[in-house]
């Protein structure tokens, strides 16, 4: 299908060129519980919690959300104080990568749209995964919605009315978490005009109430916040989740969204069988890449592993009260955490796609939008 795409006028363009993919993780420090001496080697009053996004996206959200019930979970109950790096997941994440002290006084929550720049070895991109040591992580879904004034009541029903309306997606770029709805699109056959240029995804939801856009998706914590109150007053109107990863490794309906058909439902509707194939198999990696562990908290790979340990049964132990996890539902979505010895297979999943998808999005991004290796 061709494909246009353009420029946001007044942002900074956020493209660039795709070398590659990543190697694989290794097999990060080691598990297990904590030496008695964890918490005399922990004494800080205030824990750093860095995030390499702007204020009100779904990354700074989930931080904001996560750290009260951190605090009360680490020896001491230090503040756990959320800042927001800028020059967006790239930039953030390389200041990171910079100013990373592992005296445990750090930390830094990751998400898919640092993830995929580092599989596609985006030139920009200065950190390395293989240097932090996860000790949190959590999957998350995704919401496609469009503005209620298209009159678009059933993605699969009206799909040829929704085509036959201009639709623009404001983009941070392909060579970030942008990947899975542009390609999403490009799978259904939505004429879907990239505007690139966007930097972040806050901006692209305030850009689709202003209609400068037409067609956005947002991350469960975000769509959750911001966008289910508009969809209650009826201003805008959902279409689709992209699902979730089950244990079998088929991808369901969002346990956030049970109400909203996934995107494999979705293809099928419109197609009449089963997403198959190549691109499908592509799609897949990089969403079970970008979502399946899609916000990691990490610290500095060399942090003493007493303090790793003691980081990762702070989160084992918030996450194990019922009480924690009622009151993060509704604002990260219900989605099972990731803790303890899993956190490490979780970050590996992130950061590596197979080579037979490596090879076909290699292609697809130099046939349509001109990226080369």
């Amino acid at each position: 299908m061709k494909r246009r795409f353009l420029m946001a006028g007044l942002l900074m363009g956020l493209t660039g060129g795709v070398l590659g993919f990543g190697p694989g993780l290794g097999p990060g420090p080691a598990l297990g519980p904590a030496p008695a001496s964890a918490s005399e080697t922990f004494d800080a009053e205030r824990v750093d919690f860095f995030i390499p996004f702007k204020e009100g996206g779904g990354t700074d959200v989930w931080a904001r959300a996560l750290a009260p019930h951190l605090s009360a979970a680490l020896p001491g109950a230090p503040t756990v104080v959320v800042r927001n790096l800028t020059g967006g997941g790239i930039g953030g994440s390389n200041e990171w990568q910079r100013r990373m002290a592992p005296t445990g006084e750090m930390i830094f929550g990751t998400s898919g749209s640092v993830q995929i720049p580092f599989l596609l070895k985006d030139p920009r991109v200065r950190y390395d995964y293989a240097t932090w040591a996860p000790v949190f992580a959590t999957p998350t879904g995704g919401v496609v919605y469009v503005p209620s004034g298209m009159g678009i009541e059933d993605i699969a029903a009206d799909f040829a009315k929704l085509n036959a309306q201009e639709l623009r997606y404001g983009s941070q770029g392909v060579a970030t978490l942008d990947l899975v709805p542009l390609l999403a699109f490009e799978l259904l056959g939505l004429e879907v005009e990239a505007v690139f240029g966007f930097t972040s995804r806050s901006i692209a939801r305030q850009s689709i109430q202003r209609n400068e856009v037409t067609i956005d998706y947002q991350t469960s914590p975000t769509y959750l916040k911001h966008v289910a109150p508009l969809v209650e007053a009826g201003e805008m109107t959902p279409l689709f989740s992209w699902g979730a990863l089950g244990p079998d490794g088929k991808i369901g309906r969002d346990p956030s969204f049970p109400d909203l058909p996934s995107f494999p439902e979705v293809y099928e509707a419109v197609h009449g069988t089963a997403p198959s194939g190549p691109g499908w198999e592509a799609w897949k990696a990089f969403f079970t890449a970008g979502f399946g562990a899609q916000k990691l908290v990490v610290l500095p790979a060399e942090t003493d592993a007493a303090v790793v340990a003691l980081y990762r049964d702070a989160f084992s132990a918030a996450m194990a009260d019922p009480s924690v996890r009622e009151a993060l539902r509704p604002r990260l979505g219900a989605y099972e955490p990731i803790t303890g010895a899993a956190v490490v297979d979780a970050m590996r999943d992130a950061t590596t796609v197979p080579p037979e998808a490596e090879a076909w999005v290699l292609d697809w991004l130099r046939d349509t939008y001109n990226f080369t290796q």
